[in-house]
């Protein structure tokens, strides 16, 4: 891989992490599944307009749209909201090397592989040293949402792999579009009309920032560079990148909200990130298949 790629893709790797920090930002001000929405609003128009629609069945979108929209990223965002850290959201996202086990199998039907459920067994331990620790990163809510949208992750590249297409960029885009408008439905379910009458009084330059920086650089510019270097060079070299997501994120929760960072956490940290490295690989080599969206 040239230098310059590999800068970029740590930079990328970097943005992702910090996102973390921007989505609690967001949040500080305004309605957490209101901000996911205008995340994909502004990530989808007037973009969709530009980009043809590829050739997949409507289904596989709309099921895209609700699993990455609503699935991951908003319940990751409302996440933080009850009280997760950025960090702890970043890095337990990568608990989806569990589901994507049991998903894989019973979904798939895969062979379940003795590096895949060593994997899982070292992200499962680290899983368990977390709900151990009382740092004040995690809640009982939070945890259990946010293991729900590494769920939902997993199953984001089920739906990909039904669709069965090429033009993976506006395959996200078009998927997007059916983003926003669960997200707003669930707000109200949950908070009434309120979700829309105090985004209208308390929107500010923060919320502003936190959707724009979450639509543009984080989804749209970052995902088109990934995809350009999953093009260029072979997985085994750019996917172990996105090891240093969660690094980044916990690091963002420390430099921007003094999040704590203890012992057993890093241990915590360190086991899933194993897990998901070794979940990953084969017995002839290195060959990771995951990218994270």
């Amino acid at each position: 891989m040239k230098l310059r790629d590999f800068g970029l893709l740590f930079a990328l790797m970097a943005l992702w992490g910090m996102n973390f920090s921007v989505i609690k930002l967001g949040v500080n001000h305004i309605d957490p599944l209101m901000l996911t929405a205008l995340r994909f609003t502004f990530a989808v128009f007037p973009l969709v307009f530009f980009i043809k629609r590829p050739n997949v069945q409507w289904r596989y979108l709309i099921a895209y749209g609700l699993s990455f929209g609503v699935g991951v990223w908003g319940l990751t965002t409302l996440s933080i909201r009850l009280g997760l850290s950025a960090g702890m959201a970043s890095l337990l996202l990568d608990m989806s090397v569990v589901s994507s086990l049991l998903v894989g199998y019973f979904v798939l039907k895969e062979r379940l592989t003795v590096n895949k459920l060593l994997g899982a067994g070292l992200a499962l331990i680290g899983l368990f040293i977390i709900m151990q620790a009382d740092g004040g990163a995690i809640t009982v809510a939070g945890l259990v949402l946010v293991l729900f949208a590494s769920t939902c992750w997993s199953l984001n590249g089920v739906i990909v792999k039904w669709a069965n297409t090429r033009d993976i960029f506006a395959f996200n885009v078009w998927g997007m579009l059916f983003a926003p408008a669960p997200l707003i439905l669930l707000a109200v379910m949950l908070n009434g009309m309120d979700a829309i009458t105090t985004l209208l009084t308390e929107f500010n330059q923060s919320a502003l920032f936190s959707a724009l920086f979450q639509a543009y650089p984080t989804t749209l510019l970052g995902y088109w560079f990934w995809n350009k270097m999953i093009m260029k060079y072979a997985i085994s070299s750019v996917a172990p990148m996105t090891l240093l997501v969660p690094v980044f994120g916990i690091l963002g929760g420390y430099w921007f909200y003094d999040e704590v960072i203890s012992l057993s956490q890093i241990v915590a940290g360190g086991l899933i990130l194993a897990g998901l490295l070794i979940s990953q690989m084969s017995w002839t080599g290195l060959r990771l298949k995951r990218s994270l969206v």
